[in-house]
């Protein structure tokens, strides 16, 4: 029953939020899911280390998936660009066993949610007085919902 509550308040979080919203979920659910593979790396729990890494995977993909180039020009390249590293030397750190490369994940991602709350409060604030449509164009990822909707649930 809990579950089942839990799952629709989810599913109303994500499809009323914004796309800022939207990318805030999806970096707390990716550094979530890899404090659970890190965690669960150190007490030898491969299956759950697998599971929560292939999630923490699902989610930076998308965010790399959700980013608009022409819109957010050199800012989307660079993002991009780490969404690649991170992707690349997890993968390489999951091969390795190398958990120290999982802690300096995090804090990276860590690092951008922060950047990204408060550039998105100060969004926000500064484009309350603007028109919907514009608010929407303001953003420099795409408007549309990502794919992977519960991935980090």
């Amino acid at each position: 029953m809990y579950q089942s509550a839990m799952s629709t308040y989810q599913q109303s979080n994500f499809f009323t939020a914004s796309p800022a919203k939207l990318v805030l979920m999806c970096y707390d659910g990716a550094i979530s899911n890899l404090k659970l593979a890190r965690d669960a790396y150190l007490e030898k729990d491969f299956y759950s280390k697998g599971k929560a890494l292939e999630k923490t995977f699902d989610i930076i993909h998308e965010l790399n998936a959700s980013l608009d180039t022409e819109k957010g020009g050199i800012v989307a390249a660079n993002l991009r660009g780490l969404y690649m590293y991170l992707i690349q030397s997890l993968t390489e750190a999951d091969l390795k066993r190398d958990i120290a490369v999982f802690d300096r994940s995090i804090r990276i991602l860590e690092e951008l949610a922060t950047a990204w709350r408060a550039i998105s409060t100060s969004k926000e604030v500064s484009a309350a007085e603007e028109p919907l449509p514009a608010r929407a164009k303001s953003y420099s990822l795409s408007n549309s919902k990502p794919a992977l909707a519960m991935a980090w649930a």
